[in-house]
């Protein structure tokens, strides 16, 4: 996970999102029956501990760490590209240039499903440069590994396409996975149904930490810890810090867990979950002895079985049926601190009102989103406003999917994107955008 002292500005770009959840029940004894669904396999901890071994050998002989342009990371892609290559993923490596090093993202897809609903589940496999990172986050890549592995072990048909992705650069801002995210066609960001983030779940003084930025999935998961005993809170600490705020930034549903940093466990919840209050989840943070000594194998073994049971869940449900879209891909200049510009999507066929949960995806570059104002423009010309500007936004590029409820406005007719930049001295383009009914 990134640190808290280098995220302070990055910050601003995530979308704060907060609902209210009640604490579950107490832990449970640990011979609790466990909850998963009928074809959900138990995953191995000694498997993922296998994987751990070999991120630390790799640490060991490449300077005491697997950071981002250092060979420890390389070593690192080439071993978990290696077994999925075996397993029978198709994968892909991505290239990114930061700091003058070159750094890799590795994308594997599962055969099968449909391309049009994608699940997909990616943790960063760079470690900072005082460590070898085992917890922080060798933890959270070995597990989707081994749940990508019994994928192929069990010749899983999923419904859904899935999707396993390792990000590089993390420890920078979340580098690897901004540049997957901003790569992506508005046409492919909207096939994303749920990313699902892992980093750290491994921690010597756990705790168990669900994401609750989309109710779906933190319900998901909560529901499994429910089924095994297990009192779940709300993940705060890593908030806007991992791999999830760039999906999240694009209007992809995210959700994941987190076994807890550098914040300090309270007696309440050491009284939950056990372990030391008042000393950190994990005492080793971004440090020399986050090695692979520095492991709950409880939190590891209880974690990496709710992954698997998230992706079996999620990838073997029934897709929804295929929407109808309508796009325009034409480049439209924003004037700097001027008057707003619009681009027209003609939308014909249709019977009837627009849904009430009418899609827009939006595609705009701009070297500072903040002073951006977007709204969408029914055909009667009822505005209904995607985003306000922000004086704290200080991020590039608007690419994001809005949900509308357009329920009162006839489907037929002339919608405008409709783009104004309120403040001076940066630049931007309408690149496309799309409706999706």
């Amino acid at each position: 996970m990134r640190s808290s002292r280098l995220r302070r500005s990055a910050l601003a770009t995530g979308v704060a999102v907060t609902l209210a959840t009640a604490l579950l029940a107490p832990v449970a004894a640990e011979a609790a029956p466990r909850l998963t669904t009928p074809a959900a396999p138990d995953i191995p901890v000694a498997n993922v501990k296998a994987h751990l071994a070999q991120l630390q050998s790799i640490a060991t002989a490449n300077g005491g760490n697997r950071a981002h342009g250092r060979a420890g990371y390389k070593a690192s892609i080439d071993y978990v590209k290696g077994k999925l290559d075996a397993a029978g993923f198709t994968t892909t490596l991505q290239s990114f240039s930061y700091n003058g090093s070159t750094g890799w993202n590795l994308i594997a897809d599962w055969p099968g499903g449909d391309t049009t609903h994608v699940v997909m589940a990616g943790s960063h496999l760079d470690s900072v440069t005082g460590g070898p990172g085992i917890n922080d986050n060798g933890s959270g890549s070995a597990g989707i590994l081994e749940v990508a592995l019994a994928v192929s072990r069990a010749g899983l048909q999923p419904t859904k396409h899935l999707r396993f992705g390792w990000w590089g650069a993390e420890e920078y801002g979340m580098v690897g996975s901004k540049n997957y995210v901003n790569s992506l066609p508005s046409s492919e960001r909207s096939k994303i149904d749920a990313y699902l983030n892992f980093d750290m779940i491994g921690s010597p003084n756990p705790g168990y930490f669900v994401y609750d930025d989309d109710a779906k999935l933190d319900s998901l998961l909560k529901d499994y810890f429910t089924g095994v005993g297990i009192a779940t809170e709300p993940e705060t600490e890593g908030d806007g810090r991992s791999d999830h705020a760039p999906f999240k930034n694009a209007g992809i549903p995210v959700g994941g867990l987190f076994s807890g940093a550098d914040y300090i466990k309270t007696s309440a919840q050491a009284s939950k979950w056990g372990g030391t209050s008042g000393k950190a989840f994990d005492a080793c943070y971004h440090s020399s002895c986050d090695t692979s000594a520095n492991l709950d194998d409880t939190a590891l073994d209880r974690n990496s079985d709710a992954i698997a049971y998230a992706i079996w869940t999620l990838g073997t449900e029934t897709a929804p049926p295929p929407g109808t879209s309508f796009e325009n891909t034409a480049d439209v200049s924003i004037p700097d601190a001027g008057a707003a510009v619009e681009s027209p999507i003609a939308v014909t066929g249709r019977t009837g009102n627009a849904p009430s949960t009418l899609k827009v995806g939006v595609d705009i570059k701009h070297t500072w989103r903040g002073d951006l104002v977007v709204d969408l423009v029914a055909p009667d010309g009822s505005t209904y406003r995607l985003k306000n500007s922000s004086g704290n936004d200080s991020a590039d590029n608007v690419i994001a999917t809005y949900t509308v409820n357009a329920s009162s406005e006839v489907a037929n007719g002339t919608w405008k994107l409709r783009v104004q930049d309120v403040a001076a001295q940066d630049t931007g383009h309408i690149d496309s955008w799309k409706l999706t009914f």
